[in-house]
């Protein structure tokens, strides 16, 4: 889709016109020069996405400046879309899950995937699920990471932790919590059912589910959002968390809390971000330039190391820059280049990624989840 420059010229064409290719960043009115104001780059993603740490150096060189509107949960992010006039946002992060709901409600620009530096991804990651249809791109895989059993260290063991069970014992009556969202507590405890593909289930599996679900409701003191799940872990009021990992903890750990989390034995799920243009974007060059700054080596050391929330990368380079710069981080996050890395747990099956229900619509599981909240 070309981009519309009817509410002002092309400066690019402003300087080729008219001579002035050595003029940088900068026009003449009234025989003065002014610098170019900054094009605005609006972006939709989870917390932390625009922040300096990510976004300051890209800004810095392309004379821009990325206007985020944060969301939780994809939900959350689906209703924000839906509400937008098309074209309201130029940079779209997205849990891969949604992204084909995305580009089949045409919220989505198809991408060119030359553009992107696919050859340097890992092999699994070079053509994820969702993210294209057929041989049509829709989405850039940014970052990943794995959910399970996010525990206080002072009060309860790595042994306990290593079975989504600890969430019933006794011992934890009220200190345990829920991310308030469905999908990540609700997959989680589906694994502990025995289900090997945890939302892909039958009307008797689903019902066992929620079954099953509905027996912790005792043992829960809350439902909590990004900024409530940090309080609540940090301060020690909730000694266990359901439906996250170490994109909570780790950077609760750096500041010194007694926090960690674990994959259990029963397998944990894999959440994956990903970068889409949305649909009708005025700024689709800038908005692709960013797409490829992220996914550079360099963007992804930081996006790992972001401050906000760290995270897995699937640039390989990434990971070599990662492991030369920042070792410890690349060793706690398990991005290591030799011996027993994350990418081994995809690999075994241990790790199973994180979908949208299969067999029933959305809104069984939102409505149960709704429901389970409201019990006593």
């Amino acid at each position: 889709m070309s981009i519309d420059n009817s509410a002002g010229f092309n400066r690019r064409n402003f300087l080729k016109t008219t001579g002035a290719a050595a003029v940088p960043a900068s026009f003449f009115i009234g025989g003065t020069a002014r610098a170019q104001s900054p094009t605005t780059l609006n972006m939709l993603a989870w917390y932390g996405h625009g922040e300096p740490d990510i976004v300051a150096e890209f800004e810095a060189k392309n004379n821009c400046k990325i206007k985020p509107k944060y969301y939780t949960g994809g939900d959350n992010m689906l209703a924000l879309i839906s509400q937008s006039p098309v074209g309201t946002y130029d940079l779209i992060l997205s849990d891969a899950e949604y992204v084909p709901p995305l580009q089949k409600a045409g919220y989505l620009e198809k991408l060119n995937p030359k553009d992107y530096p696919f050859d340097d991804f890992f092999p699994e990651f070079q053509k994820f699920s969702g993210h294209w249809q057929g041989n049509d791109l829709y989405s850039v895989l940014t970052r990943f990471g794995f959910l399970g059993v996010a525990y206080n260290t002072d009060a309860v063991s790595e042994k306990k932790a290593r079975s989504y069970k600890v969430f019933w014992d006794p011992a934890y009556k009220g200190k345990v919590g829920h991310f308030d969202w469905y999908l990540p507590s609700m997959g989680q405890i589906s694994m502990l059912n025995g289900n090997k593909s945890p939302f892909d289930l039958s009307a008797a599996q689903f019902s066992k589910l929620k079954d099953t679900v509905k027996t912790l409701r005792p043992q829960v003191a809350g439902f909590f959002d990004y900024g409530g799940t940090y309080g609540g872990l940090k301060s020690g009021q909730i000694h266990l968390m359901c439906g996250i990992g170490d994109w909570i903890t780790g950077g609760l750990k750096k500041s010194g809390a007694k926090v960690d989390s674990v994959v259990p034995d029963e397998g944990g799920l894999q959440w994956t971000e990903s970068f889409s243009i949305g649909k009708a974007s005025k700024n689709q060059e800038l908005a692709k330039k960013f797409i490829q700054y992220i996914t550079s080596a360099k963007g992804q050391v930081a996006s790992a190391r972001m401050a906000a929330y760290p995270a897995m990368i699937p640039n390989k380079k990434g990971w070599e820059m990662l492991n030369a710069s920042d070792p410890a981080e690349a060793k706690r996050q398990g991005m290591v280049l030799t011996g027993h890395s994350c990418l081994d747990d995809i690999r075994s099956g241990k790790i199973r990624f994180r979908e949208l229900p299969r067999q029933q619509p959305i809104e069984d599981w939102n409505d149960f989840w709704s429901t389970y909240k409201m019990r006593a």
